[in-house]
């Protein structure tokens, strides 16, 4: 009879994609810290009240480039891991899409923040694909609107001041509390209740490995903590876990 193969929760945060040329928010060189006021842009009541808000806020999609970004070493080292045979679950607080443009099937990946590839209507709730919003953006239109009913349009993102989807947020944490291994990659583990979820995995008497940049609250906890950078480290730790080191 065959072992029982240990199941792997990944949690990503804006450091594995870091090297795609997306920046991430709150680390030494983060938007937040470069541009404080940037948080409104992100912020559900400022964007909602004032379209200069949302015009600024469109202008930052249009220039960001993420649309164009490409996966990096470190999405390639988790599609490597799936593709080994161990069962793998990524639990991403990232909005780029990557992990599934990298390779991983998207039923493997539970966007917790929702994803910057569509847009949403506030009032309808209609989606469409961000990619069209910012051509119109690009031929002139400040703050597009939704086609079907006028109303605002907005990434279809968990903005700050909105709640995650329970459905998402409840299948992320069945899969925490029932994996063996929970490795949190380029993730501050600061952002809740996404973070939290270290917590359930340890509880659930889960390894836990961070691979991180700078120090998190869930150091002390750790069974490794590995500072380097991540497009070498998570290729190295995943070859290990093939491996069965």
């Amino acid at each position: 009879m065959n072992a029982k193969r240990p199941l792997i929760a990944v949690l990503t945060g804006a450091g594995i994609s870091t090297d795609s040329g997306i920046p991430d928010y709150r680390g030494p060189n983060g938007l937040w810290q470069r541009d404080p006021k940037a948080q409104d842009l992100v912020t559900l009541g400022p964007y909602l009240a004032d379209p200069e808000v949302r015009r600024r806020s469109w202008l930052m999609r249009r220039d960001a480039g993420a649309q164009a970004a490409e996966p990096n070493a470190g999405h390639l080292a988790l599609v490597e891991l799936e593709r080994s045979g161990l069962p793998v679950r990524v639990l991403t607080q990232n909005v780029d899409g990557l992990h599934q443009r990298s390779g991983l099937p998207a039923r493997k990946v539970l966007e917790l923040h929702g994803t910057a590839r569509q847009v949403q209507c506030v009032r309808c709730k209609v989606r469409s694909e961000m990619a069209d919003a910012l051509e119109r953006v690009a031929a002139g239109e400040p703050d597009p609107a939704c086609l079907d009913c006028g109303g605002v349009l907005k990434p279809a993102t968990v903005m700050f001041g909105e709640t995650l989807d329970p459905v998402v947020l409840d299948q992320a944490g069945a899969i925490a509390k029932a994996c063996d291994l929970f490795i949190a990659v380029g993730t501050t583990l600061q952002v809740y209740p996404a973070a939290g979820l270290a917590q359930v995995a340890l509880d659930g008497g889960a390894r836990l490995i961070i691979i991180n940049a700078e120090p998190t609250p869930y150091d002390p906890v750790a069974h490794e903590v590995i500072r380097e950078p991540i497009s070498t480290a998570l290729p190295a730790l995943v070859r290990r876990l093939i491996v069965g080191e």
